[in-house]
């Protein structure tokens, strides 16, 4: 492993307060933004992510007023998304407090975005996510959805990870649909794909039920391991995972 492996609990927000769904639906609370994040920094998280779900199917910015209360107590480097459709509201995120952006479906509309995002603020501040479903239809099996998993765009998904990765962006945050609060692992072929065919890092993101499911992501090819619920609900501690990677040979920030 090249690399420490990074372990990065996602708040996903509505109406300022930290949900989770299954399959980015039948969402329920999960509680305060700011006060989940300074827990997770306490409990040894390496990032954090924020995400607010449905700003851009509500065609509005990320709530600013959220990003600047989780930036005052976050001791850890934390990307937020959700709503960021140019540079000016990028900026604007991050003159709140976060450490990065991460762009969806703007990027997926318009590509030359991340082009232009990498040039004003940095590569290393821009993350590009991509929402995958299966689709057999597709030359690799994977479709690419947008509006917060609600639009199949007709996209292969390991052809557009590749474009964004041609951009120079240092990570790509691939979630599957299906996987999405399940807790039944994480989408394995997916993220090895995404991993092969692109030079960025690689977040495993959706399916996290259990220890086992980590390690999986890791010899996958993941080298940053995202998950809410199992956080969020208490079915796993941020040290007890890093313990069993560990364990299990995995080197840990």
């Amino acid at each position: 492993m090249d690399q420490p492996i990074r372990i990065m609990p996602c708040l996903d927000m509505q109406n300022g307060r930290v949900v989770k769904g299954v399959h980015f639906v039948d969402i329920r609370d999960a509680g305060d933004p700011a006060e989940c994040a300074r827990a997770y920094c306490d409990a040894g998280a390496d990032e954090l992510g924020l995400l607010d779900i449905t700003a851009t199917v509500e065609g509005r910015g990320t709530m600013l007023e959220v990003v600047k209360r989780v930036a005052e107590v976050t001791t850890v480097p934390f990307t937020v998304g959700g709503g960021i459709s140019d540079v000016k509201s990028a900026e604007l995120v991050l003159r709140a407090g976060a450490n990065k952006v991460s762009t969806s479906s703007a990027a997926f509309r318009k590509p030359e975005l991340i082009a232009e995002m990498v040039k004003a603020l940095g590569a290393e501040k821009v993350t590009v996510a991509i929402d995958v479903d299966q689709n057999k239809a597709m030359p690799s099996g994977y479709e690419v959805y947008i509006d917060g998993g609600r639009t199949a765009t007709g996209e292969d998904a390991i052809e557009w990870a590749k474009r964004v990765d041609g951009y120079g962006v240092p990570v790509i945050l691939p979630t599957s649909k299906a996987g999405d609060g399940a807790q039944t692992g994480f989408d394995l072929p997916v993220i090895r794909a995404i991993n092969e065919a692109v030079s960025a890092d690689v977040v495993a993101s959706g399916g996290a039920g259990n220890l086992e499911h980590f390690y999986e992501a890791v010899q996958a090819g993941a080298t940053v391991l995202l998950a809410a619920s199992v956080f969020h609900f208490g079915m796993i501690g941020i040290g007890d995972l890093k313990d069993y990677l560990r364990g299990r040979g995995v080197a840990i920030r």
